[in-house]
């Protein structure tokens, strides 16, 4: 494995992006006119943003490159053959399907899947997923491993979903009121915690035993197999790429945000194994997403993430991330800030209701002024 105490970029910058340097004065002022709501500040006033990590990667050479050669035909698009054939390979399902970014993946699927009477688990929920869920009338229930509820403390895959918690659920609210389970990879919500392929296979069992499809949120597909790399017994000396394959099979499709681990800057896809499902989809994604080979992208857009989704299972880039996110949150913790450990790979979550405990979490501690 790789284990460095000091570590340098896999890659060359080429381009940068100047900033405008402000004052701290400045800044005050302008967090204050915003309301201390950090999505009314305009962008040009900020030095560092924080707000998200979706769709703010810097896209490789190859990328750009990629982008030159998009062909924006309406239909037949050589562009859309070659992101169907990489998402084939890499997940393994066969029917895939493109849309503008994850939350029109989580609409179009909800509105085929989800009714008002019906429940659906996850380990975590998604701000986005629990939202088009409850759009529908429905109930978005987290169903969260012990071991993930306890922020500070350390642990290899806090992601992971209670398997007798969901058993028991099924039971309680029948299986006719399921209309699928979902997987969350990695926890996002839960601080970009992974989920093991032990959990996943677990999981699987219980939805067969209950004849209930399941379905993954695979924004952070390639983070949470590098971390099975790296902490499941077994499979330290597989591939990423395998990891991901064997993770894949245990499901029913995905749905999938290309604006994180594809590191593209906007796109989505729904992926199934059910050529009926896959048929309906496609059919609901023409009236708001666009003809089945395009999505609601450009051709370009559909060729920069068949190249992100390759680039992201590069092993070298995957530790320099995880080395970086570790190296960032074991120096916040030495320093006292609450965070939610152990730290995951795109981001560092700070425990906000506890650094500020006198905030209610209605007003918000995480961009509070005090």
């Amino acid at each position: 494995m790789y284990e460095f105490e000091t570590i340098i970029e896999p890659f060359k910058i080429k381009v940068v992006e100047p900033i405008r340097m402000t004052t701290f004065e400045e800044r005050t002022s302008k967090i204050k006119e915003a309301g201390y709501n950090v999505f009314m500040l305009k962008s040009d006033d900020v030095i560092i943003d924080l707000l998200t990590d979706s769709g703010t990667a810097a896209m490789s050479d190859r990328q750009w490159g990629s982008i030159m050669e998009g062909d924006e035909s309406y239909a037949g698009s050589r562009s859309f053959r070659r992101f169907e054939k990489t998402v084939q390979e890499i997940f393994g399902y066969e029917h895939v399907i493109p849309t503008h970014q994850g939350r029109a993946s989580e609409r179009i699927m909800f509105s085929l899947l989800v009714q008002p009477h019906h429940w659906v688990p996850n380990n975590t929920h998604f701000d986005t997923t629990r939202a088009n869920i409850e759009a529908r009338g429905a109930r978005a229930v987290d169903i969260l491993c012990e071991e993930g509820m306890h922020l500070g403390q350390e642990g290899d895959f806090k992601g992971n979903m209670d398997v007798d918690s969901l058993r028991a659920f099924i039971e309680d609210k029948g299986r006719e009121n399921i209309p699928f389970v979902m997987v969350t990879i990695t926890n996002n919500s839960g601080g970009g915690q992974p989920v093991s392929i032990a959990n996943i296979k677990a999981v699987r069992k219980v939805c067969d035993e209950y004849g209930l499809p399941l379905f993954f949120d695979a924004a952070r597909f390639a983070e949470n197999a590098y971390f099975i790399k790296m902490r499941e017994h077994g499979y330290q000396d597989m591939s990423v790429r395998d990891i991901v394959r064997e993770m894949f099979s245990y499901g029913d499709g995905c749905l999938v945000s290309a604006k994180k681990d594809a590191i593209v800057n906007i796109g989505g896809f729904i992926a199934v194994k059910d050529a009926d499902l896959a048929q309906e989809v496609k059919n609901l994604l023409i009236l708001t997403e666009g003809f089945p080979t395009y999505g609601g992208l450009a051709g370009r857009d559909l060729e920069a993430m068949a190249q992100g989704l390759e680039e992201v299972l590069d092993e070298d880039y995957l530790n320099y991330r995880h080395a970086s996110a570790k190296y960032l949150g074991d120096h916040l913790t030495a320093a006292g800030i609450p965070i939610v450990r152990p730290p995951g790979m795109h981001a560092i979550y700070i425990d906000a209701k506890k650094m500020l405990p006198h905030i209610p979490p209605e007003l918000f501690p995480g961009q509070s002024p005090t």
